[in-house]
């Protein structure tokens, strides 16, 4: 059953990324790239690694998604064309979910001691230390530096997009006060 749902999320993963790449209005692009983070979590939760898989839905696609979103209508993309829906999405999108509706459907229904889940055993001297003790000490202590400069670079990149949409919108402002006098 993992192999079967991992080749199903792995295929959500791959066509939110060709559908990220087709994609022409940025807004359709982030919504694709969610796609692709949450299938992602999914693979990660495949793998026993829990922590991550809830950080990868919670740190991408939640909040830089939303960020992203943020940031590309702050920069005024330009006006969406109104349409009824896309017939790629009528013609795959609902029968896709269907069928993951009932993959999932099966597995909760197959599965057998679902309360008896737990923890994976670390590599540390201790046996009771779970997936989320090694995760912060690598995170924390190995990587530390990298996970730092991470955060920091994506303040300066909000920064500059605030920058670059208030030196436009004073631009844009400034134009039309003229030409109403």
């Amino acid at each position: 059953m993992h192999l079967i749902l991992f080749f199903l999320f792995a295929g959500f993963c791959l066509a939110g990324a060709i559908n990220l790449l087709w994609q022409t209005h940025p807004i359709n692009s982030a919504l694709s790239l969610i796609v692709v983070m949450t299938s992602l979590a999914v693979l990660y939760l495949l793998l026993g690694a829990e922590f991550l898989a809830i950080a990868q839905i919670i740190v991408y696609a939640g909040a830089v998604m939303v960020l992203f979103t943020f940031v590309v209508m702050l920069l005024n993309a330009g006006r969406e064309e109104r349409t009824l829906g896309s017939r790629a999405a009528a013609r795959v999108g609902f029968p896709a979910v269907v069928v993951l509706l009932a993959v999932l459907a099966t597995i909760i229904l197959r599965a057998q001691g679902l309360a008896s889940a737990h923890l994976g055993q670390g590599l540390t001297s201790d046996p009771n230390s779970s997936n989320l003790v090694l995760l912060s000490q690598v995170l924390f202590h190995e990587l530390l530096l990298p996970f730092e400069l991470t955060s920091v670079l994506i303040l300066i990149a909000i920064l500059g997009a605030v920058a670059i949409a208030r030196r436009e919108g004073s631009e844009v402002g400034g134009s039309e006060r003229t030409a109403e006098k």
